[in-house]
Parts: structure tokens; sequence; C-alpha cells
């Protein structure tokens, strides 16, 4: 196995060598496992001085994303790591929009919007190359893949106009384009990357936006992350049937803030609070998944955690749709 990763390293790199030359390479990363991976990849197979990473604070991340990025990203050994403070532009793109594929759309555009300003900022080039963490179910579910399947959902960095725009112009690098989530694992940890980042669950590049259902706002945001901290945090604490935390029996979880309000008690008086659904999944490669089989003490429990702290949230649901027919994520 080491061998196949060896041998994908030296020919990913002598490819980007020759398509790059001495140009500068941008990537922007989410501290997510792919672009992760691919800041590793890219640091080890071309010379560091001429790669880029830029982490865009969205306002769209994970509670602690950041300061989590910051360090993973320093250890990497990037000379030219560039952390963005964004969030009042993609959440200004967001305002009005409730529709699940403008939304991607719009959040790619800010994507390409923000990185060309700042490439300016730091005197790139406007040839400088994109390289982003795009896997294989991404291309499908795009319906850009050889098998010409139809659109299930367009991707940030697949779907927008502005990342089509550079595409066509040939400044767009994908090396994990065929790869599965798994295989981007094996790579990372053929490339030294430790658990921290190997074992992450998947995080969707367009972030909470897809998560908070109906039109995003930082406060709908805020509650999501809070919510969706308690859940990751309690699923690290608790233990499976394996023995292993519930966390690593799990591919992926997290939590969606309906567009719902429902009326519930908060300190004996009536609260109209919003309804939280909470998502996890077995999977080896995305395409499918099944719901993970919580043993009943412990969702219940997570419940009355996430509600107990979080008084804008009364509800708590949980996901029970496999994919096919639900996606993974909700939007």
């Amino acid at each position: 196995m080491e061998l196949k990763w060896q041998q994908f390293a030296d020919e990913t790199g002598s490819s980007l060598r020759e398509k790059l030359g001495s140009e500068p390479v941008l990537l922007l990363i989410s501290g997510g496992v792919d672009s992760t991976v691919l800041g590793a990849l890219l640091l080890k197979t071309l010379d560091p001085a001429q790669v880029h990473l830029m982490y865009m604070d969205t306002g769209l991340m994970r509670k602690g994303e950041t300061g989590f990025v910051r360090n993973q990203l320093e250890k990497l050994g990037a000379k030219h790591l560039h952390i963005i403070s964004c969030e009042d532009s993609f959440l200004g793109a967001l305002k009005g929009v409730e529709d699940p594929e403008a939304k991607r759309k719009a959040i790619g555009d800010m994507f390409i919007q923000v990185q060309e300003a700042e490439c300016a900022k730091l005197g790139l080039p406007d040839s400088c190359f994109l390289a982003q963490g795009t896997i294989y179910p991404d291309v499908i579910e795009s319906g850009t893949g050889k098998e010409k399947a139809g659109l299930v959902k367009s991707h940030h960095n697949v779907g927008s106009p502005l990342v089509e725009e550079k595409r066509q112009r040939g400044l767009i690098i994908e090396p994990f384009a065929a790869l599965y989530k798994d295989d981007v694992r094996a790579l990372g940890r053929f490339l030294g990357l430790g658990d921290e980042v190997i074992n992450r669950h998947p995080f969707p590049g367009p972030g909470l936006a897809v998560r908070v259902l109906g039109e995003v706002s930082k406060e709908r945001c805020d509650i999501l992350r809070e919510a969706d901290a308690i859940f990751i945090e309690e699923l690290k604490k608790r233990k499976g049937k394996s023995g292993k935390a519930l966390y690593d029996e799990i591919w992926q979880a997290f939590a969606v803030l309906l567009p719902l309000r429902s009326v519930g008690i908060l300190e004996g008086t009536r609260n109209f609070g919003w309804v939280l659904a909470l998502r996890a999944i077995t999977s080896t490669n995305a395409m499918t998944a099944e719901v993970f089989p919580f043993e009943t003490r412990d969702i219940i429990e997570i419940s009355s955690l996430i509600t107990s702290r979080i008084p804008e949230i009364c509800r708590v649901t949980y996901d029970v749709s496999n994919k096919p027919p639900a996606t993974i994520e909700w939007e």
C-alpha cells in the first residue's frame, strides 16, 4: 500500500512540476481532510516557496476551527500561510438566499472573489494556479464525471461559474478528482499527517451554510456551532460497542439547524425555539451511507445536553435516512 501512494506522490509531483514550472499555486484550505492532505502533498512535491495556503474564516466554520487549522498548517512547514477574516463578505453574499444550489454557487463565487482580492494584495499574478481538494464523489454529485450522472448538488469547488472560468483557462489543479475519501486518508497517513487530521469527520466546503437550512445569519450559525460542538464532544467522550469512541465508529456526524420553530418549555415558561436535527452515518466511500445505530440512552442524553445548554433550541430530532435516497448533507 505504501508503494502505491509513493507512486501516486511521485507521478502527481512530476505532473505538477511540468504544468506549473515556477508559477505559484494557491490552495484554499479548510482544515478538512481533503484540503489538508493536498496541502501536505503540494509542500512535499513542489518547492514550498511557490505554495500559498489560504484559509478563509468565513463565519461558516466549526467552533475553534481557525486555531486548529493554523496549528496544523504551521506543522506542515508552510512558508506562505494566509489567514483571512471574511465573515462579513460571506454572510453578506448569503443574505436573503435560501435555495441550496444558490447558496453553494454564491459561496463558490465568494471564495474566488476573496481569493482574487487577496492575491492582488499579496502580489500573486492572475495566472496563479488554484489547487482544490475535489474528490470523486464531489465530481459525480455535480454531474460532471465521465458517467454523466444527473446533478445531485453543486459543489462549491465544482459548479461555481467563476471556478469554471478558471477551469476553462487551465488554472485549476485537482489531483484527488479520481480518489475516494478513504484513498485521501491513506495518502495522508503516507505523507505523515497525524490522526487528529486523518480521522476528522468530513466537513463541507460551504461550511455551516448548508447545515443552516433556509436563510443563513450569524445568529443561526452561532447557535448551530455550539450545538454541533456539544454533539461532537460527546461522541469523542462516549464509547461504542467496539470499545472505541463513538466518534471513531462513525464516518460523519453533525448537527443541522432547521428553518422551523417549535413550542417548548424554558424555566417553567413557554419557549418558541429552533428545531435541531442530528445526523450520524457510516460509510466507506461516501457514495452510499447507512444511519449509525445509536444506543437510545446516548442519543437521549446528547439531546438533553443540547437543549439544556442552548436555550434557543427546544427540540432535537435524529435523522434516520440512508444514502440513497437521502444525501449525507441535508443541502
